[in-house]
């Protein structure tokens, strides 16, 4: 069904408005503690096992730390965005991913690696998804989804940097000096684009006024199934994306291919992710979202399959770009759904607890699935739970039904 009341010109005119704050956020969410720890872990894995030996499931442990404190954290940061502003707590937060992982480039054992991993996840807490999603949630109506899929790109653009970056500098740097250029793109890139033009609410904030009083409060949103229904939906896709995503380029170099080959063949999934999540967000904006989000989480159960039995390039390299459609669609879907479901009222802190399944997924998958593959020598068992993950959350996000009308406080159907 297409929503009603959606003209082009509107959402036209509200991404022409707001360009800059996009521009703003796509940096942002792209040197955020939860994209920079997350996409450079799998690059990084076999460099860091191969200079200190240290095991596979013990390096990717660090995203434990990192998106598990990022779990734990995001309620506060719900609240601190009501409370002082979204540039207010982005600006230090920048400067805090970069303390950490300034702090993990350092180590010479796996507590101090896993503590600068977790520092980025304390310091940096400010700068995941929550605040982005917020502030385009709070600035776009017409355009909502697509300005959503525009200003989230950016974690596909680190996706798609990151394993090439490691590739390049790791041969002449260490892995130490690969991780250090990581950490300083939040301070030199991200922080000045922040700075300047991360500025919510300026281009119409009338109609953002008013669309702030629509939707229901933090028990109303707990007490309603559909809440949990979104969350146990994102969690499983989060748990099967977080797990096949950072291994993929250890899983490649397993089957023959060197560093650079792997990466490349890697990258197509980061290149789908950034169609996948502007497809999905103008989808979303004309067709009910909990079938776009359906087909998303579907298709890559499909690319699953295919990588846990294939050594061809060719069907990797699409195997990659389907999986991809998911990692680009998940934080939209969940941003969106949110708002569309729940409203603005209080969006920061009950986006904040369904964003604690995602992180959560996040944080365990990959320590999960490389344990797998030390106990099995093979990702195909992973990658075959992947897929029924997948599936599941698909199937999982039919169950949310049709638009409540929030302006009755409530969550009624329309």
């Amino acid at each position: 069904m297409t929503r009603r009341g959606t003209g082009e010109g509107g959402a036209l005119a509200e991404l022409r408005s707001n360009w800059l704050l996009l521009v703003a956020c796509a940096i942002g969410v792209g040197c955020s503690a939860i994209a920079l720890p997350f996409y450079s872990i799998g690059p990084l894995t076999k460099p860091v096992e191969a200079a200190t030996g240290w095991a596979r499931s013990d390096i990717q442990f660090a995203i434990l730390f990192s998106s598990g404190i990022g779990a734990l954290t995001s309620p506060v940061v719900g609240w601190l965005i009501e409370r002082y502003g979204a540039r207010r707590v982005a600006l230090p937060s920048l400067v805090g991913v970069s303390a950490g992982l300034t702090l993990a480039s350092f180590a010479s054992s796996l507590g101090q690696f896993w503590a600068g991993y977790a520092a980025a996840a304390i310091l940096g807490a400010g700068s995941n998804p929550v605040l982005w999603s917020r502030v385009v949630a709070g600035s776009f109506d017409k355009a909502r989804g697509t300005a959503l899929g525009l200003a989230l790109v950016g974690t596909a653009f680190i996706a798609m940097l990151l394993p090439n970056l490691v590739a390049m500098a790791e041969p002449a740097l260490g892995w130490q000096g690969a991780l250090r250029l990581i950490a300083a793109l939040p301070i030199l890139v991200a922080f000045p684009v922040v700075y300047l033009f991360l500025r919510p609410g300026e281009a119409d904030p009338k109609r953002a006024a008013a669309h702030e009083l629509e939707g229901l409060d933090v028990p109303q949103a707990l007490s309603n199934h559909r809440f949990w229904i979104l969350t146990g939906s994102i969690l499983c896709g989060y748990l099967a994306i977080s797990g096949a995503g950072p291994n993929l380029v250890p899983t490649l170099s397993d089957r023959g291919f060197d560093a650079v080959s792997a990466a490349g063949i890697a990258s197509f999934y980061a290149i789908s992710m950034i169609p996948g999540r502007i497809l999905s967000g103008f989808l979303m904006d004309r067709f009910w979202a909990p079938a776009v989000a359906c087909v998303v989480l579907i298709l890559p159960a499909i690319a699953c399959v295919l990588i846990s039995g294939s050594s061809d390039s060719v069907v990797l390299a699409f195997s990659c770009a389907l999986l991809g459609l998911a990692a680009g669609a998940e934080l939209d879907v969940l941003a969106f759904l949110t708002a569309r479901y729940f409203g603005l009222r209080h969006y920061p802190q009950i986006y904040a607890l369904s964003y604690v399944a995602l992180a959560a997924g996040s944080a365990v998958a990959p320590t999960i699935f490389s344990r797998i593959y030390e106990a099995t020598q093979s990702y195909q068992a992973s990658f075959h739970i992947a897929a029924a993950l997948f599936m599941l959350g698909g199937l999982l996000v039919l169950m949310l039904g049709r638009y409540p009308d929030l302006r009755k406080g409530t969550g009624g159907k329309r």
